[in-house]
């Protein structure tokens, strides 16, 4: 009887593995690299060319606090960070952007490690997310797709100005 009981926590903690495996982590290397940027930049907007898409479904991964602006999380990412923002210096706020004609998704985890926001439509398909009072340090971003396409051109921007 206890080698059935042990298997079964044997298959549910590895089911468990495969699933933390398989959602966005924020320790693993950005596929773009990433920017530091200071309260009152210059030029505001900053612009990044960078590709939306991935196949982790976030449907299926468990996240602490998240921001979602009124809607379920729904889109495809990949398990690295497509890009990482390391912030300086205190401002009223601060926007991450997507601009790309494919329907883009964005998510964040704020430097603590346990916040989360995420985004869908917030300008026709392309998503935005306005951080207020931003705290200092490295921000991860995914730019994803809502219905799992790849390899979609994208600009990311970063702006302290309405968006």
């Amino acid at each position: 009887m206890f080698k059935y009981i042990f298997a079964g926590f044997a298959t549910a903690a590895a089911l468990a593995a495969t699933t933390v495996q398989a959602c966005p982590n924020f320790n693993l290397r950005p596929h773009f690299g990433g920017i530091q940027l200071n309260a009152g930049f210059l030029p505001d907007p900053q612009v990044r060319n960078v590709t939306a898409g991935g196949t982790v479904n976030l449907n299926r991964c468990g996240f602490g606090t998240v921001y979602t602006y009124g809607e379920p999380m729904n889109g495809f990412v990949t398990t690295r960070p497509d890009f990482s923002l390391t912030w300086r210096g205190g401002s009223q706020q601060l926007t991450i952007a997507i601009d790309s004609r494919a329907d883009a998704i964005l998510l964040v985890n704020a430097p603590d490690g346990r916040t989360w926001y995420y985004d869908d439509d917030y300008r026709g398909l392309s998503p935005a997310i306005t951080i207020q009072d931003p705290q200092q340090g490295r921000y991860d971003i995914w730019i994803g797709s809502y219905d799992g396409t790849r390899r979609n051109p994208a600009r990311l921007i970063f702006t302290e100005y309405n968006y």
